[in-house]
């Protein structure tokens, strides 16, 4: 066979891509599997990517909501006696005058139960607390009142009472207005707080002004819990003088925690289990990579008559696998950007059903679909080299 005719039976790029589609298209069922192998694998990956990152960015949402800069003041115990000391009546007001501190409120634990009516026994708490607050305590903790008011300078003084969100669903009250039993005396509730993430102790409370319960059901106006809001830069020098500043002589009965500490950890250790559900990807993804090698081998030995005479028409080896090389991609190209879409549309449903922000990391959809154009590559190589090495003759023979 003369040069000009082995050179006009070469196939040129264009021509392997439609001779590689046809070849895909005389197998369509083998295909749409093998493919769907691939696409499992890759929506696996970026679903488990995309709800994780999904998930991080809500709770980093709620931090920047609720804000890093609050810190909470308790009291410690006594070294030998072991029981809980006191915090000073003044210790609000000191930690108030402290540079950097914008917001300062408190709360102090009561005794009394709070029930619906007298008919329920006291034992049956459900575990609500009764507490005292201070006028700024909803500002310190930026919380919002769902129904109903805040405590004013009027009715902090007289039996009201503001429930946190669990609280109220526990005493069954849902609109203000409605009475409880505190103690011996019925409290009006005039307000319903919102769910406050960095307060949850606050959200299983009944709330009562803090002159109101002096009065009313004798607090002796020592805090339990103190909240304080202070600016950005200046968190950490706060949380270092707080100890000093609320009882200079035992600093050490002075505790200072970060209620966002948790939500913090939280997002620094979001999708810890994502390394395991990418392997379980990957396990899928790889088994696809052997269904598109098997169908690419099947496919050697059901086209070697074709083979065969593109060979005998001056096709060269290189031609051959470059062929069969390329239906490899477009197997696992197609199969991969199934599985991008269906991984995305996943993440796009389990985040607008959780209320959280869609997110799907670019870097995860490169990376899977770099993955397929791999797995395809390595998935070819052998049926390729298998088609290459075919001799013309036997090929045409056996065709």
């Amino acid at each position: 066979m003369s040069d000009d005719r082995l050179s006009s039976a070469r196939l040129s790029p264009r021509d392997v891509f439609h001779v590689g589609s046809a070849g895909l298209r005389t197998r369509p069922m083998r295909v749409v599997l093998s493919a769907l192998g691939i696409a499992i694998g890759i929506a696996t990956m970026i679903a488990v990517v995309g709800i994780s990152a999904s998930s991080k960015a809500q709770l980093l949402q709620e931090l920047d909501k609720l804000g890093t800069n609050m810190l909470k003041v308790t009291p410690g115990e006594d070294p030998f006696s072991g029981d809980s000391v006191k915090l000073p009546k003044d210790a609000p007001g000191m930690v108030g005058r402290m540079p950097g501190v914008e917001h300062v409120g408190a709360t102090g634990d009561l005794e009394q139960t709070v029930r619906r009516s007298e008919k329920i026994s006291k034992d049956e708490t459900g575990g609500i607390t009764v507490k005292a607050g201070t006028e700024d305590l909803l500002k310190a903790l930026r919380g919002t009142v769902g129904s109903g008011t805040w405590f004013n300078d009027a009715t902090g003084r007289y039996p009201s009472v503001v429930l946190g969100h669990v609280a109220a669903e526990r005493l069954g009250i849902t609109t203000p207005g409605q009475q409880v039993l505190i103690g011996s005396q019925y409290f009006t509730v005039i307000g319903i707080l919102d769910p406050l993430p960095l307060a949850s102790e606050i959200e299983r409370a009944a709330l009562v002004g803090w002159k109101g319960a002096g009065k009313l059901l004798g607090f002796d106006g020592h805090p339990t819990q103190i909240y304080e809001r202070s600016t950005d830069a200046s968190v950490g020098t706060v949380r270092g003088l707080i100890p000093r500043t609320v009882d200079p002589e035992n600093p050490n009965n002075v505790r200072v925690t970060d209620p966002s500490s948790a939500l913090q950890a939280k997002a620094a250790t979001e999708g810890a289990f994502t390394n395991l559900l990418l392997g379980l990807g990957g396990v899928a993804l790889l088994v696809g990579g052997v269904g598109v090698a098997n169908t690419m081998i099947i496919s050697v030995l059901e086209r070697r008559h074709e083979i065969g005479l593109r060979r005998s028409l001056g096709a060269t080896r290189g031609q051959i696998r470059i062929q069969f090389v390329t239906e490899s991609l477009l197997l696992s190209g197609l199969g991969g950007l199934a599985g991008v879409v269906l991984g995305s549309v996943a993440t796009y449903v389990y985040a607008v059903s959780g209320g959280m922000p869609w997110v799907v990391p670019p870097w995860a959809v490169a990376g899977g679909f770099a993955a397929t154009l791999f797995i395809g590559t390595v998935a070819g190589l052998y049926p390729a080299v298998r088609a290459a090495r075919l001799s013309p003759t036997l090929a045409l023979q056996a065709g």
